[in-house]
C-alpha cells in the first residue's frame, strides 16, 4: 500500500516519519500552538516519535491518513494535516491539522486543506468531512467556513487540556457542497 503524497503549488504532503520526528516535537511542545489542540505541551523528542508511529500505524489499519506540510521549495516541515476516525464504509472522516506558529495567516493550511479535501472527496469517495474545534478558536473557525463547513453542533465537555473539559463545535461538509 503506497502512502499517498499529494502536490501543491508550494507544498508537499508526505507520509510523516521518524525523521520529522524533531520538527514534531517542536510544535507540539509550543504552547502557542496547543492553545486551542487538546492536548499536554510534548517535553521529549521520544514522543514526537511515539506519535510518528501512531499516524502510521493508523495509515495501515486504514483508520487515519496523517501528512507532513513540507514547504516544496525547501523541505522544511511545518505542520500535519490529516484525516481522523476515517470510516471508509461510512465514507466519513474527521479532518485536523497543526501548523508551527510561524506560518499561520500564511495561506499554507488553506492550500493543504483544499488538496486533502479535494483527495478525500474524489480519491477515497467520502461522502462526510467533519472537524472539531473548540469554541473560542476562531482561526480554524474562520478556515473552516471558508471552505463551506457548516455548525452542525456543540459537543458538551468533548475536549480535555489543562485538566479542564471543554465544549467544542462540531462542522460538516458533505460532497457536493461548495469548497472553494
Amino acid at each position: 500500500m503506497t502512502f499517498p503524497e499529494l502536490t501543491t503549488e508550494r507544498l508537499q504532503l508526505v507520509e510523516v516519519k521518524v525523521e520529522h520526528a524533531p520538527a514534531l516535537f517542536k510544535n507540539f511542545s509550543n504552547q502557542k500552538l496547543l492553545q486551542y489542540y487538546g492536548s499536554e505541551p510534548m517535553t521529549e523528542v521520544g514522543q514526537a516519535e511515539k506519535l510518528v508511529h501512531h499516524f502510521n500505524s493508523s495509515y495501515e489499519a486504514k483508520r487515519g491518513i496523517r501528512w507532513a506540510i513540507l514547504l516544496k521549495d525547501e523541505q522544511h516541515f511545518v505542520g500535519t494535516i490529516g484525516l481522523n476516525l476515517l470510516s471508509m464504509g461510512m465514507k466519513r472522516a474527521e479532518i485536523g491539522y497543526e501548523i508551527h506558529p510561524g506560518y499561520w495567516r500564511s495561506g499554507i493550511t488553506s492550500e493543504a486543506l483544499q488538496a486533502v479535501l479535494t483527495y478525500s472527496f474524489k480519491e477515497l469517495g467520502l461522502h462526510r468531512m467533519g472537524a472539531v474545534t473548540f469554541l473560542e478558536n476562531s482561526a480554524s473557525i474562520g478556515l473552516l467556513e471558508k471552505f463551506g463547513f457548516q455548525k452542525e453542533g456543540i459537543l458538551r465537555s468533548y475536549l480535555r487540556q489543562g485538566g479542564k473539559s471543554y465544549d467544542a463545535q462540531l462542522f460538516l461538509v458533505a460532497y457536493g457542497m461548495d469548497l472553494s
